[in-house]
């Protein structure tokens, strides 16, 4: 088979069975839109017609769900969703075959879809993250065709530009009214924002609102609108709140990671982005929410009052928003209870969809607005390209989700990591699977020294002018290595089961099948 390289250097198939052909990665803002926005085809409902519907099954028939179809979900639920299995049964019953997977993320939960591939119920997968079985099953080369692993940004360009076309949508609603209006604030599955499904949404064929909260018409407030909704089924359950929760959530105690978290906040001081209109996002994670802490520190001792704090909302954010730190949030999903609460009560707390948060194809995404992103990373080399996507023995084990988007909008894109994980260091040559290009990341955080990009020689002068401990990412690999040693190489097979898309639907890496 014939191979290409792209913009960093990754070796891939001109062509892959069951995908296509393979447009290589030129660049972070290399590619050009070329494309036009797709509209779904135009219905109305008249006068005195319901939406409410008994049951999933009448809904399947009635749209109709056939063979081959694409069905959409989002992810708000979290490790608690229902929604997905419970559709998926619906079409196992009714012998439906070929389905494609259009989910916005993955989940251990989730494990069902594995019979259902063995069965031939589903032959495709689209999503930006995956992790338990489901995703150790497409490392391991289940599905009959690869699976494409998008950025959250990256999906709502590919709904809205007709690179993934959406037949039905079945939306996860905790709150409807029997007309479609829906929000996710409400509820006893209230989720917080579900600003993932706003593509969903506005451009498939069809859309289902499936809740198990069904409220007198007119629902407010109302977060998708009866203008796209279809059919309203009620259930008993769309999903375990329990599960909603995600990430950490608490600061970390780990000595090594607040020291990690410490420098990250000197990182961004010394960059002069502490100031009056500072606008700001960091993960769910422990070292994340503690370099939080350290700069809502800085930020209460100048005195400064920050823009706006985006991405996935934590309740430490909420907490800067009430305390006067940030003027407002702008919420893609919320991570923990504080933020479903904030969602619905603080009119400075904004809910957004996945192509406001982060699409490179508008005039306009927030991460362009962003001054400094701080991020997480599996693996990174001395190019400073980031893997989210692989674990140390090939398996699939998470996804770009945001991680791309925000690296490319963001002034600053700060990386921290423990410099050892597992006893296996974090840097290397090369990095098993390529996810986030090293030319959008700036900085790399450990707990050994800071590392700047190459390209940043402005940043080289700020931090050197601050005292921080500076190191290149060579000599953080080797101190690494002479800690732990070199690890050795992990060996994949041939078959590709992933197609890594870059948010401009270029692609940037392969996964292939591991042993």
């Amino acid at each position: 088979m014939n191979q290409i390289k792209n913009a960093i250097g990754r070796s891939l198939p001109e062509y892959v069975e069951g995908y296509g052909k393979v447009k290589p990665f030129a660049g972070a803002f290399a590619t050009e839109p070329d494309m036009t926005r797709q509209a779904p085809k135009v219905k109305r409902i008249l006068p005195g017609e319901q939406k409410l519907v008994e049951d999933l099954e009448t809904v399947f028939k009635r749209i109709p769900v056939t063979n081959g179809m694409t069905l959409s979900f989002h992810h708000h639920l979290r490790n608690g969703d229902g929604v997905v299995n419970m559709v998926l049964e619906v079409a196992a019953k009714l012998g439906i075959k070929d389905l494609t997977l259009a989910m916005s993320s993955v989940f251990p939960v989730h494990a069902p879809i594995i019979e259902h591939v063995k069965s031939g119920v589903v032959t495709r997968l689209d999503t930006n993250y995956m992790s338990g079985p489901v995703a150790q099953a497409v490392s391991r080369g289940l599905f009959p065709h690869p699976v494409v692993l998008r950025t959250h940004g990256g999906r709502g360009r590919a709904i809205e530009c007709g690179q993934l076309k959406i037949d039905v949508a079945f939306i996860a609603a905790p709150t409807a009214d029997d007309y479609g209006d829906l929000n996710g604030v409400q509820g006893q599955a209230a989720c917080g924002s579900l600003g993932y499904a706003f593509p969903d949404a506005q451009y498939a064929d069809n859309v289902v609102a499936i809740t198990d909260n069904l409220v007198p018409y007119p629902l407010s407030p109302i977060s998708i609108p009866q203008t796209r909704v279809d059919y309203v089924v009620k259930v008993d359950c769309i999903g375990d709140p329990k599960g909603i929760v995600s990430g950490t959530t608490k600061i970390t105690r780990d000595p090594v990671g607040l020291r990690i978290a410490e420098t990250t906040a000197k990182v961004i001081k010394a960059a002069d982005l502490i100031k009056d209109g500072f606008s700001f996002q960091t993960g769910a994670g422990g070292a994340s929410l503690a370099a939080a802490y350290y700069v809502r520190q800085m930020m209460e001792e100048s005195g400064v009052t920050g823009s706006f704090a985006l991405g996935g909302i934590t309740g430490y954010m909420v907490e800067m928003l009430e305390k006067g730190l940030f003027r407002n949030l702008i919420d893609v999903q919320g991570f923990d209870l504080d933020a479903v609460r904030s969602l619905a009560n603080n009119p400075n707390h904004l809910e957004c969809g996945a192509d406001f948060y982060a699409s490179p194809f508008n005039m306009g995404a927030a991460v362009n607005k962003l001054d400094a992103v701080v991020l997480g990373a599996t693996e990174i080399d001395t190019n400073f390209n980031v893997n989210v996507v692989t674990g140390s023995d090939g398996v699939i084990m998470g996804g770009s989700g945001g991680h791309s988007d925000a690296a490319a909008g963001a002034k600053i894109t700060i990386v921290v990591a423990n410099l050892l994980r597992g006893r296996l260091p974090i840097i290397m040559d090369k990095v098993l699977t390529a996810t986030t290009p090293g030319e959008t990341v700036d900085v790399l955080v450990t707990e050994r020294g800071v590392a700047v990009n190459p390209r940043r020689t402005d940043l080289q002068e700020q931090f050197k002018a601050a005292g921080l401990p500076l190191k290149s990412a060579e000599e953080l690999k080797q101190l690494a290595e002479q800690i732990a040693g070199v690890p050795e190489s992990i060996k994949t097979l041939d078959k590709v089961v992933a197609i890594v898309e870059y948010r401009d639907g270029t692609v940037i890496d392969v996964v292939r099948q591991v042993g």
